[in-house]
Formats: C-alpha cells, structure tokens, sequence
C-alpha cells in the first residue's frame, strides 16, 4: 500500500482501506468534482463530531450526504417528480438538494444539524462513488479544509490544510470542476437557490422552465444553514448554563456533574458531548416527569462554540 504521510494514491485496494476507516468511524478525504470532501459515516454522530473539530467549523451546519446510486435517495429523503426529473438531468453532478427527512432518525440529527431536512448529491468522480459504494452507508462531507480557508483542490492541498486530523486522504488528483455545488432548496412549491456553485442558475431555470427563487440568508426563506434563531426548537422550555437542577427540571449535564439526568461527557471530551447533543435532547424532550428543561456549561472552545450556538437556538424565547 503505497502512502506518503497520509496521502494514498487512489487505487482500487487503497479505496477500500479508505472504506474499512470509514466504517470504523474514521475521517477520509476524497477527491469529487467539486473539491475534496472530508467524508464519514452520515449514521455515527461521533465520526460526524470529528468532521467539525478537524475543520475547527464554528457551528453545527447541515452536511452534505454523498451517495452513489440515483435511486437511493427515495430510500433515504422525501422526493416527487420534480426531483426526480432534477437528479435524471443533472446527477451525477454538482447539484446538491435540500429534501425533507423521510423519518426522524435521530442517527442523522448531527449531520443535518437537527433540521426536519436532509441535504444530499451524487458527486461525478469515480473515487468518490467507488469509496461510497466500498463503504456501504451515505458519506457526509463538507470541503476538506479548515472552516473559512479556499477550498481544496488537490490532495496536497487537504494535507497542508489539515495535516493529520484526517486519516486518510485520498489521491484522486485535481478536481475539475472546483467549485462548490450548487444547493437548490426543494421542500417547497417553488425551487430556491441557496448556493451558488457548479450548476448555473439558467440552467436550472431552463430545465424546469420556471424562476428559481434566490435566498439572501433571510430566516424567514427555506434555507439550510442555521440562520434562524429558534432552530433546534424543544417542545420544553430550556435553560442554559446551569449549574445545577431546579425544581421542576430534567437536567442535562457536562463533565464533572452531579444529579443529571443525562450526562454530555462524564470526562469533558467536547468530541463526545458533540456526539451527544442531539440525542440527548431527543431524549429530554421526550419525557413528561418534568415540565423543563436544563443544561450545564459548555466551554466557549473548540466545538464547545459549536455545541452553545446550538443550545441558544434551542433556548431562544422571542
């Protein structure tokens, strides 16, 4: 198995090497048209955790989910014949959509950033499908690279940016296309654009032979990035930041924590706490013992930023 550092060529034995990592709930950067994706197991909150500490990604985003085959998405998200029409024409391909959650799996809540919606696309490089198919589950994956740097390009490029927080990087040489994808948004009765990326505007618009609605980030539009304030909403009223239970709730803890209910990480390992969040929200909201909830501390660093811009949406009151 030829490797220099963490970089393997992309030959079919070190594609399913890649494949082995990512069931185990590794980190694999691998090569799609766009850019290089920082791909893990969509179903394992703590290989998607890690995706965010290595990026060092400020807030819980929805990922993309990258899968291989046309068809799976009706198994795996809400589409109708617009849609279907969409992924006919332009997957594989740089068009990634915005499609309601076909259940609520709670495995999906940190990829999908605990939105009712799911964002997924079929990439058009062979590595990228090959390693999807070898792995046997969707790859979620933003761009390989730490938040808010360009956008890698090469595998050398993935490897200056993150180094060894990935473990392994695919070789699929440069990408053609080298932008992002387009991200259209389809849950509604028109179609929304909320990225612009490899797929023009006209051509969308030509194939539907409608005007396709362009989103500025207002919170009031279907978009799926967290830009609303009261985005992950808990059917009880949530309190932060508390050093202990009060009466009357069910109380979430962190670290070093007595009397929880539920505990984020007993050791304070930001990582697990990330694995956690969602769930454990799940879970709180659920029962009915108590009419409140509550939350301990969380470190403003590391994913900790992450993990409170998150709960504030929760706890937002308007």
């Amino acid at each position: 198995m030829s490797v220099m550092n963490n970089i393997y060529q992309a030959t079919d034995e070190n594609i399913t090497y890649a494949a082995s990592v990512i069931k185990e709930g590794g980190l694999v950067a691998f090569p799609t048209e766009t850019v290089y994706g920082l791909g893990a197991n969509v179903y394992d909150a703590k290989a998607v955790a890690s995706i965010f500490a290595a990026k060092g990604r400020p807030s819980f985003n929805p990922l993309i989910s990258h899968i291989a085959e046309k068809d799976f998405v009706k198994e795996y998200a809400k589409v109708d014949s617009r849609v279907l029409a969409l992924a006919d024409k332009f997957w594989p391909g740089p068009l990634t959509f915005v499609l309601n959650r076909i259940d609520d799996n709670p495995a999906l809540d940190l990829a999908c950033a605990g939105l009712k919606t799911v964002t997924v696309r079929m990439p058009n490089h062979e590595v990228a499908l090959s390693l999807i198919k070898k792995s046997g589950v969707p790859i979620v994956a933003p761009s390989a690279n730490k938040s808010q740097t360009i956008s890698p390009t090469t595998a050398q490029h993935v490897a200056d940016s993150l180094g060894d927080k990935v473990d392994v990087i695919l070789d699929g040489g440069a990408c053609r296309v080298g932008v992002e994808s387009t991200i259209i948004d389809v849950t509604g009765k028109n179609v929304v654009l909320l990225r612009a990326g490899g797929i023009a505007l006209e051509d969308l618009e030509n194939f539907l032979g409608e005007k396709v609605l362009i989103s500025h980030g207002n919170p009031d539009l279907p978009t799926s990035p967290g830009q609303m304030l009261k985005h992950y909403a808990p059917a009880h009223e949530l309190r932060i930041n508390a050093a202990r239970r009060e009466n009357g709730e069910f109380f979430i803890g962190f670290g070093d924590v007595a009397d929880c209910d539920l505990n984020l990480s007993p050791s304070g390992d930001l990582c697990e706490a990330a694995a956690n969040l969602f769930a454990y929200m799940r879970l709180a909201d659920a029962q009915n013992k108590y009419p409140k909830l509550a939350m301990s501390p969380i470190p403003e660093k590391g994913l900790g930023l992450a993990i409170n811009d998150r709960i504030r949406r929760a706890a937002y009151k308007k």
